[in-house]
């Protein structure tokens, strides 16, 4: 197995985390009534967990350009679940735990119980398949992000596969990776008979599968642009950011009418990611030097997993308990969002880390 990791894509790391950070806001909006949170932009910022999708298509894809035998194969499952795992489990421990504190406060605080939290979504999402279509499953449940972590881990084993059988050698991957895509794409379609992409606990893993080979395709794109247009002017770099950047928000404003034919959202974080993994614009370099970006971008997967049951507990205790009108979250987000912030610093540090140290170990 060829691992090749040379550049880590650091601008790219940071808009992970800035994106993640979006994706809280989104979830705090549902409990919120203020324009800070309750606008067309925040009411979109669900379709950024396709960015997540596409950027880990094209970051595995530059680190692993060839597995070459079936235990090679089995060594980047490993690592790969090591690295997403532990993290999902704890949470989804939490979230057990949190299940039975509810039931004894049942009769004296109103907890909002519109998840799906039962036995059958336990283990699905304990096995990660929470984003197959299963049967008297209607609804995420637990920690409602983790079917994004389910469609991620169905992504990893497909791309293990084609990986496997199809050889850098052979000069095809780039193209197989672009069918898988759009097969995928066309699978949503040919089953819901709508172009939206925003499925979850139903047909996320199609979802996943949709934009983690767009990104693989991605990275093909980037490696045959980079040697040749490597020295274009910077000036041309600084339009293209700038451009992208508005590119990404009109589409994310106007979610309520793109999300309609979805697959748009693939298009815009496939060019999005292809302009800014060159790091060349003027935006990039502002972005490299501002430190709390590198640290959303290291703490990104931490923020993600844990946002949903901070976002819940503030809920309970702000507006449940305290009665504070929903209209105080002009001010709450900022603090519920630092909350978030430091426990998922603590939860890179004592979990993520901790058992990516170990897989390396591992051969």
């Amino acid at each position: 197995m060829k691992e090749q990791i040379k550049h880590r894509f650091l601008v790219l790391d940071m808009f992970r985390g800035i994106f993640a950070s979006l994706v809280v806001f989104y979830h705090m909006s549902a409990f919120s009534n203020t324009p800070v949170l309750n606008n067309d932009f925040i009411k979109n910022a669900d379709m950024f967990v396709d960015f997540f999708f596409v950027l880990s298509g094209f970051v595995i894809c530059y680190s692993y350009q060839e597995i070459n035998s079936s235990t090679a194969l089995k060594s980047f499952l490993f690592k790969r679940i090591a690295r997403i795992y532990p993290l999902h489990l704890f949470m989804l421990l939490l979230f057990l735990a949190v299940e039975g504190i509810k039931f004894v406060l049942v009769n004296h605080v109103k907890i909002n119980n519109s998840l799906d939290n039962s036995i059958t979504t336990f283990f699905s999402s304990l096995f990660l398949i929470n984003s197959v279509k299963l049967p008297n499953v209607r609804d995420i449940g637990w920690n409602m992000v983790s079917w994004s972590i389910s469609a991620e881990l169905i992504s990893y084993v497909v791309f293990g596969i084609v990986c496997l059988f199809i050889k850098v050698k052979m000069g095809i991957k780039p193209t197989i990776y672009l069918i898988v895509a759009l097969l995928s794409a066309l699978l949503i379609y040919l089953i819901t008979g709508k172009s939206k992409l925003d499925y979850t606990y139903d047909y996320g893993f199609l979802r996943g599968l949709t934009g983690f080979f767009i990104g693989a395709f991605c990275l093909y794109c980037f490696k045959y642009l980079h040697s040749r247009y490597l020295n274009l002017n910077r000036s041309l770099f600084n339009v293209l950011e700038i451009t992208v950047l508005l590119l990404i928000a009109i589409s994310i404003a106007l979610g309520d009418y793109l999300k309609l034919i979805g697959f748009i959202y693939e298009l815009v974080f496939f060019v999005s990611i292809l302009v800014f993994s060159f790091e060349m614009g003027w935006i990039s370099k502002v972005f490299s030097r501002i430190e709390i970006f590198q640290k959303l971008g290291k703490y990104s997967y931490s923020i993600y997993m844990v946002h949903t049951l901070f976002i819940s507990i503030f809920n309970v205790i702000f507006i449940r308990i305290f009665k504070l009108p929903e209209t105080s979250y002009w001010y709450l987000f900022a603090l519920n969002f630092i909350v978030i912030y430091y426990a998922a610093q603590w939860t890179y540090k004592n979990i993520e880390m901790r058992f990516q140290y170990r897989s390396k170990k591992v051969k």
